[in-house]
């Protein structure tokens, strides 16, 4: 989807569906037929590979959305956490996350992360929905006080949008490597 106002929605909901669109669109081909060695592959032992850049952004993506649509996320609700199965706590996003967690990190293959971005995805789409019925004055909602000043809603989704972005891209980058490797 290209941004295209489309007069029924707001330009906000539009632009927003636009960004997080196209990172749905990208993701896919940049897990395409990776094994899941390759998945896990790091240039070197601080890096972070593929599969866990991939995962990080979507439970990134899945955490801030659902915290601003005030809605359960889809990693526990529609049960990611127990098909990833991985030994990290059902909160985490890998934010802080150290060597030997990213060590930790196992998928079987491509589809599950691409299975569950979707899931985020549609969880996303609704939230923006819902956002869009609400007006202007719901970007405006504080949704995390810890900061100075706090972070509103709009705020949020422009965080998320600019750290997937990076994330994709990082994970494109070291896909090229694999695929010249």
């Amino acid at each position: 989807m290209r941004v295209g106002h489309t007069g029924g929605m707001s330009l906000a909901h539009d632009l927003l569906t636009d960004a997080f669109g196209r990172i749905h669109e990208d993701l896919p081909a940049v897990v395409a037929d990776l094994t899941p060695e390759q998945l896990r592959w790091r240039p070197d032992p601080d890096a972070n590979p593929v599969g866990w850049l991939v995962w990080h952004l979507t439970r990134v993506q899945d955490d801030h959305l659902a915290g601003v649509g005030q809605v359960p996320q889809a990693w526990t609700e529609e049960g990611y956490a127990d098909r990833f199965g991985l030994p990290y706590p059902a909160e985490a996003h890998g934010y802080g996350h150290t060597r030997d967690d990213v060590d930790a990190f196992d998928v079987p293959g491509p589809e599950l992360l691409v299975d569950y971005h979707d899931a985020v995805h549609r969880l996303t789409l609704r939230v923006l929905a819902d956002l869009d019925g609400a007006g202007d004055d719901a970007f405006a909602r504080v949704v995390d006080f810890r900061w100075d000043p706090p972070v509103t809603v709009a705020v949020r989704l422009v965080s998320v949008v600019n750290d997937i972005t990076q994330h994709l891209g990082q994970a494109a980058y070291l896909r090229g490597m694999l695929d010249r490797r």
